[in-house]
């Protein structure tokens, strides 16, 4: 056996144990000790042999052919995402050198659109560092500014947990992307570091990451009970940015003559009055501050 994590036999089981036999069509006779299915019933709903199952679970066999993934997809019941990255776990991986971390770096044109959106934006990069804020960010929140990390400050920071009044909810939408953004690379120095500082951390964390849910970035609404203007609705867009290992620009904007767009503004005159714009912090980016990646 590969001394290499089983990261394919490690997802098969976190999602068998997430399936019900009542979803899968399976009859239920007596008392199961097991949640989810059974090794052997996925193997039989997948049309292979419970052996042959049982050594991808345990690592002994790591490259299936598509069919067969394709079919453990199926009865795992698993989206287009999930269905893709059990599909990239079950390919053959060159071995590589321990690669040096890498330093993010905003592309200047991103942090001159930060200067000049009238929208709260900011940069997050592979490991969901903020690389770079406007003030109207910083605005929705203090959290929001170059240097913080997004999975630490929604798991470990109070304050920052009260913004969500369904933290469970956005807990586990930042935890599926955080697994969509490293993607099959969690066996890098960043990752590892942070999966291991926030699963002692946080029991919220942990039982989440044992899930294996991966997420697509995509459009969402977001309410945040903000501690100035209260229940704020908005929408938030992340957007990939090209030519970058994963960076992405997150835009929060309101419905149009909404009552976000109106809280939004007076957020904006809020964060003026402050003189938040005398230095933004994507002018500090800029100047060379990078983050390991």
């Amino acid at each position: 056996m590969s001394d290499d994590p089983n990261t394919l036999g490690e997802y098969l089981r976190a999602r068998r144990e997430l399936v019900t036999p009542e979803s899968a069509g399976l009859p239920q006779f007596g008392v199961r000790r097991t949640p989810g299915l059974r090794r052997e019933e996925v193997a039989m709903l997948a049309g292979i042999s419970a052996d042959y199952y049982l050594r991808l679970e345990q690592g002994r066999d790591r490259n299936p052919s598509v069919q067969v993934l394709e079919s453990l997809a199926r009865v795992l019941q698993l989206d287009e995402t999930g269905t893709s990255y059990l599909l990239s776990l079950g390919r053959e991986k060159p071995r590589r050198a321990r690669r040096r971390p890498r330093k993010e770096t905003v592309p200047p044109g991103v942090l001159k659109l930060l200067a000049t959106i009238n929208l709260p934006a900011f940069v997050e990069g592979r490991y969901f560092d903020v690389l770079a804020a406007n003030p109207l960010a910083t605005a929705i929140s203090p959290r929001l500014v170059a240097g913080r990390n997004r999975l630490r400050d929604v798991f470990l920071d109070p304050a920052e947990q009260a913004l969500y009044p369904d933290w469970d909810r956005a807990t586990a939408y930042v935890v599926a992307g955080f697994r969509k953004s490293v993607g099959t690379d969690i066996d890098d120095p960043r990752s590892i570091e942070l999966v291991g500082e926030l699963s002692l951390a946080s029991d919220r964390f942990r039982a989440l990451w044992a899930r294996h849910d991966v997420g697509l970035y995509r459009g969402a609404g977001v309410t945040l009970d903000h501690p100035q203007v209260g229940p704020l609705d908005l929408n938030r867009e992340k957007l990939a940015i090209n030519g970058t290992d994963g960076q992405v620009l997150a835009i929060y904007h309101p419905d149009a003559g909404s009552d976000g767009a109106e809280k939004l503004a007076l957020l904006a005159s809020y964060a003026a009055g402050a003189g938040a714009s005398d230095t933004s912090h994507a002018d500090v980016s800029a100047k060379g501050t990078a983050f390991p990646g």
